[in-house]
């Protein structure tokens, strides 16, 4: 492991790759670039000007529609500069709400007003307006869920993202540092001011693209992956420098266990990065943003009470795992985020299992239970933009964590981790697309499984009864033809229980000793 540390990085890219041709389709997008100007002051009337170019009349009125709410303003700002369309004047088209008409080219407009300012970030979007601890400028966005459109236009829906990267370019003043996703390619010092233009070479979502802005330090070091060197980059505020550099040592003991579980690093072009926020943490792809304050737990608290969630950062790790649930596989709408949540969030289980063994991943995730709420489904409603239930974090562990208990073969599950982000690599799926593949790789029946704990708030119950040396059980509080195999903790044997009574027979252990491994999130209740 190799380290250094500077104030501003010494490597950089030359150049900026030249868009390739567009293809046949309507529109083709090779490349989504934005640049800003964000000045150390504020005033309350200052605003936002955006110029967008598109050939889509839809967003073209989603503009028109907010002219008039926006105020005046004169802080400058411009998106998506150099597009190559193939669309060309007078060319028939289709549009959605008007049916079919001629192409009559690209449109400018010209908003005026205030940028939204997120309340809560991160669970509230919008641009994030801090001072550190020096009282110096610290920036940055926020904008999961609600979208990327709350701060630059653009077609903000989770289905569709840049095949070719996007590059982001800003000017900030001189004395200030400005960090993003992907590569550093080109640092320029204008009067005063300096812009920084960083390149995604991978395909991202729409709201990983964020900028960070303060008087970051940097330090790099090299990761030996599954795809030979991983350039790790840290940029922290220049006073928690010596902290950062103890917590994140923490990364590499991450990387190791999740290449292991889940497959290589999926971004290896566009390098990884911890970044130092003005909030708690998100996922931004190739540019984690961390705000843990540099502890153990979550700010200091073990979420599952088990002990076991104090001995690692959380938001290093969970944060990270996105890498490879949300960012290299993203879910096409956001009812299906439990694809982003619930598994990274059993990559927590994963690393625990790393770092303390198997024993220790089963109170972990059996200690989350204790937040699951059950207040709604897991999957939200479709085409909406609409979430599913909290409980998509812990309760989506859970269901991963039974996954693995019927799976009964790590190796076989390790094996449906990896594919599963090798299959989809840099892709956008369906939850369906996550089930059906998993079903199939295990030559388990879990439909039912996924059914009952995805789409509905019922708890099974597992409800048994002793009748002479006959043991009869079976599920109620369920779907119909709920199936879910289940392990009994002692003897050391399995029930395949149905919604209709079924029975076996009756041991000594069974009769004295009646217990259900704690690994499956059910209840348990004997009958007369």
């Amino acid at each position: 492991m190799s380290s250094k540390t500077s104030h501003a990085p010494d490597r950089a890219d030359p150049g900026l790759a030249n868009p390739g041709p567009v293809n046949d389709a309507a529109i083709t997008v090779e490349n989504l670039s934005k640049r800003y100007e964000i000045h150390h002051q504020r005033a309350s009337g200052e605003g936002l000007r955006h110029v967008f170019e598109s050939a889509i009349r839809a967003p073209i009125r989603w503009l028109r529609s907010r002219r008039n709410a926006l105020g005046p303003g004169n802080e400058a700002f411009w998106a998506l500069r150099d597009v190559s369309f193939a669309l060309k004047p007078g060319d028939f088209v289709t549009h959605i709400d008007h049916g079919v008409g001629k192409f009559a080219g690209l449109e400018t407009i010209d908003v005026n007003g205030k940028p939204q300012e997120a309340v809560r970030p991160p669970w509230d979007g919008g641009w994030i307006w801090k001072k550190d601890e020096q009282g110096n400028p610290w920036m940055s966005v926020a904008c999961q869920g609600l979208g990327a459109s709350v701060w630059y236009p653009c077609k903000d829906h989770q289905s569709d993202e840049p095949d070719n990267g996007a590059s982001l370019s800003i000017t900030i003043d001189s004395s200030l540092v400005a960090v993003g996703n992907g590569r550093l390619k080109e640092k320029k010092s204008n009067d005063g001011t300096a812009t920084w233009t960083w390149e995604v070479k991978d395909p991202i979502n729409n709201y990983n693209i964020i900028p960070y802005i303060g008087k970051y330090v940097t330090w790099h070091e090299d990761y030996n992956g599954e795809k030979g060197n991983l350039d790790c980059d840290y940029w922290v505020l220049d006073y928690d420098l010596e902290k950062a550099k103890k917590q994140f040592t923490q990364v590499d003991d991450m990387l190791k266990c999740f290449e292991y579980w889940m497959g290589p690093y999926p971004f290896h072009e566009d390098g990884y990065k911890l970044v130092e926020t003005p909030h708690l943490g998100m996922e931004h792809q190739s540019a984690v943003a961390y705000g843990n304050k540099f502890m153990n737990g979550y700010l200091g608290r073990d979420l599952s009470g088990s002990g076991w969630g104090n001995n690692w950062d959380y938001i290093i790790v969970h944060e990270s795992g996105h890498e490879w649930f949300a960012n290299n596989i993203t879910s096409n709408d956001i009812a299906d985020m439990w694809i982003h949540e619930g598994i990274t969030d059993y990559s927590e289980t994963l690393f625990v299992q790393c770092k303390s063994g198997k024993d220790a991943a089963n109170a972990y995730t059996q200690g989350l239970r204790r937040t699951i709420r059950n207040d709604k489904p897991i999957i939200g409603p479709y085409g909406v933009n609409q979430e599913g239930s909290g409980d998509m974090y812990n309760k989506g562990n859970n269901i991963m964590h039974m996954v693995r208990q019927v799976i009964d073969n790590d190796s076989t599950f390790r094996n449906i981790l990896r594919g599963l982000n090798e299959t989809f690599y840099h892709k956008t799926v369906d939850s369906k697309d996550i089930e059906n593949y998993i079903i199939k790789r295990s030559g388990k029946d879990l439909s039912k499984l996924f059914d009952q704990y995805l789409r509905t708030t019922q708890v099974p119950a597992l409800e048994y009864k002793i009748e002479g040396e006959k043991l009869l059980y079976r599920w109620t509080n369920c779907i119909s033809g709920f199936n879910m195999p289940v392990k009994l903790a002692n003897p050391d044997q399995w029930l395949s229980p149905g919604t209709d009574w079924k029975e076996t027979r009756l041991t000594a252990a069974m009769k004295n000793d009646f217990q259900v491994d704690n690994n499956f999130y059910i209840t348990v209740k004997k009958v007369e």
